[in-house]
């Protein structure tokens, strides 16, 4: 697909992953839109594009502000959600209307303005816990958590679109993606913490649970790529980094790439509730249609510590 010039709007856009879809677009010469609440997001997160998109500050929640920024648009990038579990539970109610509700206003905006493809991220978390490992796409859906449950929503809904107006939709079903920019979440936890203390660790559960990374640039690259292959249009992907790894051995890897290895470290046991023991996805289908992830864990994760590192030597 030849982006240049082509009218896209990012929901979410100066979120931890939808920055980086951004960045992508306008390196690609693409007619951004980036729509925010700014809850999660960040306006840093944009700094180095600003000035070649359009951003619009508003809520997805607020139809009318959604039916705006859609206008005119020949792609949809939805990818703001709550994307918090525990915030889920702290909040059912903003999380459903984030994500359902306002997954909602973006199909229905489409709809009403033409737009041909709505890209959505979903997440693994519609799985709920694993049947079997790896989860495939075919594998049944049973969230076990309200944040997986208007996540599925979503799904529902885009799915509903295509077969009743024959809108262009996409669920991308992302596992788990690190890198700069991220705000919170296992990587950017442990960091965090061992930036506070770097004697000590305290960590979330008991270190089995298993995550298949993605670094942040592989996770955009999928997500664009979804609008560029009509053949995916209909369907639901995995979208992970191919390479599952206990909390204990990623735990083992940040300690190496900080040269922290005598580091104690405490498992507290006990994790939030709706945590999913094991996130380990096959990928065979998105790798069919042209996906490969491109950047290992270790890389990955020595950029993101040098990206830490130099956040925090900027204050």
């Amino acid at each position: 697909m030849n982006w240049k010039n082509k009218r896209v709007l990012v929901t979410g856009g100066a979120g931890f992953i939808p920055s980086h879809v951004v960045d992508a677009l306008v390196a690609r010469g693409t007619a951004v839109t980036a729509f925010d609440n700014l809850q999660a997001g960040k306006l840093e997160n944009l700094s180095a594009v600003m000035e070649h998109l359009r951003f619009i500050h508003a809520d997805l929640r607020d139809a009318d502000a959604v039916m705006h920024a859609v206008e005119g648009q020949e792609v949809i990038f939805h990818l703001a959600a709550n994307a918090s579990v525990p915030y889920s539970l702290e909040n059912p109610r903003y999380d459903f209307e984030s994500n359902a509700l306002g997954t909602f206003n973006v199909l229905e905006a489409a709809r009403l303005h033409g737009v041909g493809k709505v890209i959505y991220a979903s997440s693994a978390a519609v799985y709920g816990e694993p049947k079997y490992v790896p989860m495939d796409e075919s594998h049944p859906l049973e969230p076990c958590s309200l944040y997986g449950l208007s996540k599925l929503a979503g799904e529902r809904e885009g799915f509903m679109y295509l077969e009743m107006f024959g809108l262009g939709f996409v669920p991308i079903r992302i596992f788990n993606t690190y890198g700069p920019r991220q705000p919170r979440y296992v990587m950017a936890d442990l960091l965090r913490k061992l930036r506070n203390n770097p004697h000590e660790l305290e960590v979330l559960g008991d270190g089995t649970q298993i995550r298949d990374y993605s670094y942040v640039s592989d996770t955009a690259e999928a997500i664009i790529s979804a609008a560029e292959d009509d053949a995916m249009l209909g369907q639901a992907y995995n979208v992970a980094g191919g390479n599952p790894i206990s909390i204990r051995d990623l735990v083992t890897l940040l300690l190496d790439t900080l040269n922290l290895n005598g580091a104690q470290v405490h498992y507290t046991g006990q994790s939030w509730k709706g945590d999913i023991t094991r996130l380990m996805a096959d990928m065979t289908k998105i790798r069919k249609a042209g996906f490969e992830p491109r950047v290992p864990l270790q890389k990955g994760i020595l950029k993101m510590v040098e990206w830490f590192q130099a956040q925090e030597a900027q204050g």
